[in-house]
């Protein structure tokens, strides 16, 4: 039995075929915020303010040290794509076997080795003894399912490089579905508190791991997956590390120039650190909007690279570009007109909503600045080139420290929204100049 789909692989690159594979990833994008929200406002019922913060902070917690893992899906793309690009279903298989390997020791890690995390988390962030106690209790119960979790980062990356997004829609609305009805009936039905909530997560994300297993069904239907010397090949695993860990190391910077934006913007007071925060959740929308296109990118430019063609590399970069460019501009478009009734939509605090609207054009700014590195990153995922990807991103992570250096002393917090835009530019100049490169390397 073939796994890959008969002719996708030769199938012409059309903008029908870039939407069906980015639409349901923009639709499934959207499922993601309605699930916070009902996680803090059934625990807000409580009529505490201790459950609410102990959900919040145990969420992020959580969802921080599984994104470490976050790799498995990008990697998984770009090397499962190659494989079907190239017509190989022996390696579409064993792939996937690999990368649930590399999830399932990482759950297995994460559990033996709670106590700690758990600890440098709460030394991270402390919090009072009750939020801490409310927060240990549902870290506690979720943490069991750290492997099933991890997994579904790996099974969600083999079904995007097999253009079958579609599945990975149906897998977030009946996780997050499922999730929702749980949290009602657990904590407002059955009372059962901060403990419901995640019991009602650990049932979700067991059945979203079920069910992405299910759709990935046809990797296990050929022996390979199973075959164990093809399997362990030693260059193949050294090639899925050396991979894997350029994109943990260049996410991780990506991950300190955000996090180190709301610290430094804390300094500013309590007033500024609010407007950044409201205005950075435009950056999440436009994100959500642009994933399904660079999730796109990646899997059609992991297929021309397989087939080793590179004119199909780069018809496949401008198609799925040029989507990436229309959302960007219509969001910043919806921004400058519609940014202030969404701040005050988001913010009832007439200082926080005066402060955002003074640094609302940066953000009407991102989307436009941003979207080459946006749009670049999933071509370079796709062609599985992990070490350009370090680099730039390196080179970017420089960059931005220096503007910061320069900038906020001079600009205060337009320095700090300066600099972060600064960082946007340098890492879709640095890939851009790589470019040539990569569609160079897919003619072999």
């Amino acid at each position: 039995m073939s796994v890959t789909t008969p002719g996708t692989s030769l199938a012409p690159l059309t903008h029908r075929r870039v939407l069906r594979i980015a639409l349901p990833i923009v639709l499934s994008n959207a499922t993601v915020p309605i699930l916070g929200a009902v996680d803090v406002g059934v625990v807000g019922q409580m009529g505490e303010a201790a459950p609410i913060g102990a959900v919040g902070i145990g969420a992020i917690i959580l969802t921080t040290v599984f994104w470490i893992f976050g790799f498995l899906r990008m990697g998984t793309v770009g090397l499962v794509g190659q494989a079907a690009g190239a017509g190989d279903d022996d390696e579409v298989s064993a792939w996937l076997t690999r990368a649930l390997m590399v999830a399932l020791a990482g759950g297995i890690g994460l559990i033996l080795l709670q106590w700690p995390v758990f600890w440098a988390a709460f030394q991270m962030a402390p919090a009072s003894t009750e939020v801490e106690d409310l927060a240990r209790e549902y870290l506690s119960i979720r943490i069991w399912t750290a492997p099933a979790a991890i997994s579904i980062y790996a099974l969600t990356g083999w079904l995007i490089a097999m253009e079958r997004t579609g599945g990975v829609f149906w897998i977030q609305l009946v996780m997050n579905g499922m999730n929702i009805i749980l949290d009602f009936v657990f904590v407002l039905g059955f009372g059962w508190g901060v403990p419901g909530v995640a019991i009602a997560t650990v049932i979700a994300e067991l059945s979203g791991a079920a069910l992405a297993l299910w759709l990935c069904r046809d990797a296990f239907a050929r022996p390979a997956w199973r075959v164990w010397a093809q399997v362990f090949d030693r260059a193949k695993l050294i090639k899925m590390a050396l991979l894997n860990t350029d994109i943990l190391l260049r996410s991780a910077m990506l991950m300190i120039i955000f996090s180190s934006f709301v610290f430094i913007g804390a300094r500013f007071g309590d007033v500024t650190l609010a407007a950044n925060e409201v205005l950075i959740q435009f950056m999440y929308i436009t994100a959500y909007a642009m994933d399904g296109f660079a999730f796109a990118a990646e899997t059609l430019i992991a297929r021309a690279y397989g087939r080793g063609d590179p004119a199909r590399v780069r018809k496949s970069a401008l198609m799925t570009g040029m989507w990436g460019m229309v959302i960007c501009v219509a969001t910043a478009l919806v921004f400058a007109l519609a940014g202030p009734w969404i701040i005050d939509l988001m913010a009832k605090d007439i200082d926080v909503q005066a402060a955002a609207r003074t640094y609302l054009w940066w953000m009407v700014a991102a989307p436009l600045v941003g979207c080459a590195a946006w749009m670049l990153d999933g071509i370079f995922i796709g062609a599985a080139r992990g070490r350009d990807m370090r680099n730039m991103m390196a080179i970017s992570f420089v960059i931005y420290w220096a503007a910061i250096f320069v900038l906020l002393p001079v600009m205060g917090n337009h320095g700090l929204w300066a600099a972060l835009l600064i960082s946007f530019i340098a890492r879709g100049v640095t890939l851009g100049v790589r470019y040539p490169a990569l569609e160079r390397g897919a003619g072999g």
